[in-house]
């Protein structure tokens, strides 16, 4: 039994610090790096690249809304051509970076609006998919499990991976608490671990409302910007190992 272990980095700018990057690295197989849309410059994709490169992390992109101010958090109304144009850019802009330092491109994750409407919207999915396609065929999209998101892309001939969040509530539907509601956000490490270990091992996962909901594990995520991510990315590197589990990158979890 494997899965990939990834958090969301690269996500400060300016004079701005966001996470704690250099405490999380060392515990993940894979790291989702911002593009410089909703988070991130230039110099810190230079430096998060490098910095997984040299932990021997798996890289990927993560596309977001043109909202620093809202953290790419808040719904945007984008036609499909120019929501396709900005996911393709920030591949390029973070390919470039990989391309530099001899690191290859291993997956796309859209951020967080674009992610949970995509996750919902045919419309958003194919053109999100579409410029994954056309920028590179090879790369995997990685998404909400269960989601419109990748049935969409799968259907398009592209690799996906079912993505399922260690620190955040789930609604009976499969899709994620609001984080403006109660339950969006959890903060116990010790439930965070016992949640994820029987999301991989029995593929369910329990909602707000004590439903019990089925998901697909590839692929589990830390928010890097988490006042615990390092605390919770540790524990769930180790106790996932303890439970036979292997944390491996995701290019050799899905086909």
């Amino acid at each position: 039994m494997k899965v990939d272990l990834n958090a969301d980095l690269g996500e400060s700018f300016g004079n701005y610090t966001c996470g704690a990057d250099e405490l999380v690295i060392p515990h993940i197989s894979s790291a989702n790096v911002a593009c410089g849309f909703h988070a991130s410059d230039p110099l810190v994709m230079m430096k998060t690249v490098k910095s997984a490169k040299a932990a021997g992390v798996a890289v990927g992109a993560h596309p977001g809304y043109p909202d620093l101010v809202g953290f790419g958090r808040r719904n945007l109304n984008v036609s499909t051509d120019e929501l396709k144009a900005m996911v393709m850019y920030q591949i390029g802009a973070l390919k470039a970076f990989c391309d530099a330092n001899g690191v290859k491109l291993q997956h796309v994750k859209p951020h967080g609006a674009m992610y949970n409407m995509a996750a919902k919207s045919e419309k958003l999915s194919m053109a999100i998919a579409e410029a994954v396609k056309e920028v590179d065929g090879e790369l995997i999209l990685l998404g909400l499990a269960g989601s419109i998101q990748l049935e969409v892309a799968k259907d398009m001939g592209l690799r996906v991976a079912n993505e399922v969040f260690a620190d955040r509530g789930y609604q009976k539907d499969g899709s994620l608490v609001p984080r403006t509601s109660e339950g969006a956000i959890i903060k116990d490490e010790t439930l965070v671990v016992e949640r994820i270990i029987r999301m991989v091992k029995e593929g369910v996962v329990e909602s707000v409302d004590g439903v019990v909901v089925p998901v697909k594990a590839d692929s589990i995520c830390l928010h890097g910007d988490n006042e615990k991510a390092a605390l919770f990315a540790k524990q769930l590197n180790e106790k996932l190992r303890e439970s036979g589990i292997e944390i491996t990158p995701l290019s050799r979890v899905v086909d």
